[in-house]
């Protein structure tokens, strides 16, 4: 089991829960999509899976690791190893070309490989683009950007946040369908949260949130 949460809760600041008695599988390779309605704690699931934020019962394993048992070091480096992040808003760096956006978390993480960023750009058809800052790219086009990104160090999970949202039709399924190809090519698991249930459909399984809760 790649990912395994375990009757984890999360409370905001005064007590309210966002998630409640929370219990989620996700196997190694296996792609899984999260859905609800807005408020109902996709992107808060999604962010403590990532060990971006602290839950406050229960417990998440990811590769084996408690996350409870981690520091604030810790956390960051089970990031760079094991896990890479698609979001809404793209989180290009834009200060920085294509290029070098597509190859820094794979540097980071010491992962470096040329000849599979190579793959990417062409697969990703950002060939034409290399040398452009993000601020000259499309949305569609920043968007494949930040999912070769998240792909160049053969993360064991991808975690994607509506990484559809911000896009019209015809690049959302361009995107979506690199994605999906992406992660079967490297048997990368996914966990993304949409509230497409179109999109849903495609994954090869689905958890819906209601109140905080798996239904």
């Amino acid at each position: 089991m790649l990912l395994k949460l375990d009757h984890v809760r999360k409370t905001y600041p005064g007590g309210r829960p966002v998630l409640n008695d929370v219990s989620l599988t996700l196997e190694h390779g296996q792609t899984l999509a999260l859905t609800g309605e807005s408020g109902s704690g996709k992107s808060t699931l999604l962010h403590l899976a990532a060990a971006l934020d602290e839950f406050d019962a229960g417990e998440i394993t990811l590769n084996g690791i408690q996350l409870s048992n981690l520091n604030d070091a810790g956390r960051a480096a089970l990031r760079r190893e094991s896990l890479s992040l698609v979001f809404q808003q793209f989180n290009l760096i834009p200060s920085i070309t294509v290029a070098q956006n597509l190859a820094i978390h794979a540097r980071l993480a010491d992962r470096h490989d040329p000849g599979w960023i190579d793959h990417l750009v062409r697969r990703l058809g950002l060939s034409d683009f290399l040398t452009r800052y993000p601020e000259n790219l499309s949305g569609g086009q920043q968007q494949r950007v930040a999912i070769g990104r998240a792909m160049a160090s053969k993360p064991a999970l991808l975690l994607a946040d509506e990484p559809t949202g911000n896009l019209d039709e015809t690049a959302s399924g361009v995107v979506l369908d690199l994605m999906l190809a992406l992660v079967a090519d490297t048997g990368t698991a996914l966990l993304l949260v949409t509230h497409s249930l179109e999109i849903a459909a495609r994954l090869d399984r689905r958890a819906h949130l209601v109140g905080g809760r798996i239904t």
